[in-house]
C-alpha cells in the first residue's frame, strides 16, 4: 500500500538559513526501508509556509505517523506551527 505522511510548517516570519540547513538535513538523513521517497515544498505564494512529504509504501499506514515524521514534527515545532497527517493513495 502506497501513503504519504505530510507535515506542514507556517513559520512566523521569512524562513531563516538554520530552517534552511534543517530541511536540507532532513532529505539526505531520511533513510528507511519502508520510506520511498522524501522531499520538501515551500508554497508559491507564501515563502514562510513548508511542507515535508515522505512517501512510503508498506503492508499498512501508521495513522497516527511514523517515528520519523513524529520526530520531525516535533522537532519543526521549533520553527513554528505544524499539521501533520496521513494520506492513503486511492487504488483507482
Amino acid at each position: 500500500m502506497k501513503w504519504l505522511e505530510i507535515i506542514k510548517l507556517r513559520t512566523a516570519g521569512n524562513r531563516d538559513a538554520l530552517l534552511d540547513e534543517f530541511l536540507r538535513s532532513l532529505v539526505e538523513s531520511g533513510k528507511s526501508r519502508e520510506l520511498v521517497e522524501m522531499k520538501t515544498y515551500h508554497h508559491a505564494a507564501l515563502e514562510n509556509d513548508v511542507s515535508v512529504h515522505l512517501h512510503w509504501e508498506s503492508d499498512r499506514p501508521e495513522q497516527n505517523g511514523t517515528e520519523l515524521g513524529l520526530h520531525l514534527a516535533q522537532a519543526l515545532k521549533e520553527f513554528g506551527l505544524i499539521d501533520h497527517s496521513i494520506w492513503i493513495e486511492d487504488g483507482k
